[in-house]
């Protein structure tokens, strides 16, 4: 009888995931974008977001993220990653049908905010806000830890940088982008972007630069996306974790690690500025078009008919659906688990529902889920009677 023994289930303690790039990287990335655009794109796009600064898509570049963590956001939270379960450092990967999940992730986003953009039937606001998410996810995808299933993207282990203790997702999102430029202002991510753009354009990546956008199709925006999320998820073997997750664990990042890792970073950044240009570019050429197809295949605009068939939950996704998204303190339920087994294959037992129900009983106990108020007593015996209901019962 198959069933997973244990899984490596995770609450907040103090601080939700990192986001990809941070401000910083986010805005580089959309100024970057800006110098590229077609003059009809900036047009389109600075009258969808009703903003003609000079700063049109950098301030709006980091929204996202700010918003997933509103009562009217958390819907979006899992559209900022894809968890790849792959075999990192032996093996990377990333599978569709396998690592998006029923929720959605960044992939389907991109899709399904693609065919929002240029709806004729949604309001003025929900296609504003489909153009700041393209916005942000296309950042998103490029940053190899937003494609990685492994620690939750790397929230979960736990480095040291410049003698601070982080996590590895975060000194990718922040730290090294940081130390890099020197700052995090708006005015360090217009300079970053000009520099970058020069290297796109005279300097070491123009040799480069036509590759990045082979492929692009907007009318197949799951496959471009897929394409970039495998593309960067390769990174997460050859440098965010070449020799494994312990080799990043003994060391502080901020001497070799950081010199491997920046010029990635770099090239990432550079990617995205200019795929995002080029992808907002074939949108609004072919706006016309892809609204004649919503209307012609009567698209749900929810993006549902986007996602991979259902499939029981796996160890990662368990733990996303456990925890709402949130991160860290895994070990205090990893023990929880070592002696409960949680059948796979019964459509009457699912793996996650003992923890839905601790944490239903916990919240009655008047403890605030996703806090330090945590008891995880509670939980746990919760959680052991809850599978003994379950034994006595027969489902074992």
């Amino acid at each position: 009888m198959p069933h997973i023994r244990t899984f490596a289930a995770v609450l907040s303690a103090a601080l939700p995931v990192a986001n990809a790039w941070g401000t910083l990287g986010h805005e580089t990335v959309a100024f970057i974008a800006q110098d590229r655009m077609a003059a009809h794109t900036v047009s389109w796009a600075q009258g969808v977001l009703g903003n003609t600064s000079t700063s049109y898509l950098a301030g709006i570049a980091a929204w996202a993220d700010t918003y997933r963590y509103t009562a009217a956001g958390t819907f979006s939270a899992p559209f900022h990653f894809i968890d790849a379960e792959d075999s990192p450092p032996s093996s990377c990967s990333v599978d569709y049908d396998r690592d998006c999940g029923a929720k959605g992730c960044v992939v389907s986003a991109i899709a399904n905010y693609t065919q929002r953009v240029v709806s004729t039937t949604l309001s003025k606001t929900e296609v504003n806000d489909a153009l700041r998410f393209l916005v942000h996810f296309v950042g998103d995808i490029h940053q190899p830890l937003h494609d990685e299933a492994l620690e939750i993207g790397g929230n979960d282990i736990d480095v040291t940088f410049a003698g601070a203790s982080t996590n590895l997702h975060h000194i990718w999102d922040t730290e090294i982008p940081e130390k890099f430029v020197g700052g995090y202002a708006l005015s360090d991510a217009k300079a970053w972007a000009q520099t970058l753009n020069t290297a796109t354009k005279s300097g070491i990546y123009a040799s480069q630069v036509a590759s990045w956008t082979k492929g692009l199709d907007v009318t197949d925006p799951v496959t471009t996306a897929l394409d970039w999320a495998s593309e960067t998820n390769a990174y997460v073997c050859s440098t965010v974790m070449p020799n494994g997750q312990a080799a990043v664990e003994d060391v502080d990042l901020s001497g070799a690690y950081y010199t491997s890792a920046i010029s990635v970073v770099e090239l990432q950044i550079a990617r995205a500025g200019v795929r995002l240009a080029a992808y907002l570019d074939a949108i609004a050429m072919n706006q016309k078009v892809l609204t004649k197809r919503l209307v012609q295949d009567d698209v749900d605009m929810s993006g549902a008919d986007l996602l991979p068939d259902p499939r029981p939950l796996s160890k990662a996704k368990l733990v996303r659906e456990a925890v709402g998204y949130g991160s860290r303190a895994r070990e205090r339920l990893e023990r929880i688990l070592q002696n409960v087994p949680v059948i796979q294959n019964d459509p009457e037992w699912r793996c996650q529902a003992w923890i839905k129900n601790a944490l239903v009983e916990l919240e009655k106990d008047g403890q605030v889920v996703g806090t330090a108020q945590l008891s995880w007593e509670k939980i746990e015996r919760t959680a052991r009677d809850y599978v003994a209901q379950k034994t006595a019962a027969g489902r074992y």
